[in-house]
């Protein structure tokens, strides 16, 4: 039997800490903060994407994670008109806000790099190109890696 009783919850908590693990790697030994990290770069994303990209990219997450996806989530809003880098990562930088001091930049390639390693290669590509081209920069093609 698994430890909480349902195989669903103990599987999204280890596949979440996998993730915090590799965030801290980059950003430091602090998991809050690489919770904060990954939930404000997926916030930011999750609003500069249509509703159904969004939508599939939530679908590939692992539960727990993807609770945090659609926390203060306003469909009817989106996609947020995040044109330029700058734009893309004050929102991070406004979402980090409650949190020691993060680089945006590095917190943003760090959360790319992440989903790149564990989504579908596929499903990336599409999420990355929807983005405009100086941050799709940040983000190197999943599918050249092949």
């Amino acid at each position: 039997m698994s430890p909480s009783g349902v195989a669903t919850f103990d599987k999204t908590l280890q596949v979440t800490n996998t993730w915090l693990d590799d965030i801290m790697k980059q950003q430091g030994p602090d998991r809050q903060a690489a919770w904060h990290i990954l939930g404000a770069v997926l916030h930011t994303i999750r609003d500069r994407l249509p509703t159904d990209l969004s939508a599939h990219l939530a679908a590939q997450l692992p539960l727990l994670v993807r609770g945090a996806y659609y926390e203060q989530y306003q469909p009817s809003k989106q996609p947020a008109q995040l044109h330029s880098l700058d734009e893309f990562l004050d929102q991070v930088k406004e979402e980090l806000a409650f949190t020691r001091p993060v680089d945006a930049k590095d917190a943003v390639q760090t959360v790319f790099a992440v989903l790149s390693h564990y989504l579908d290669p596929g499903q990336i590509a599409k999420v990355r190109e929807s983005l405009p081209q100086d941050i799709r920069a940040l983000w190197p093609d999943p599918l050249s890696r092949h």
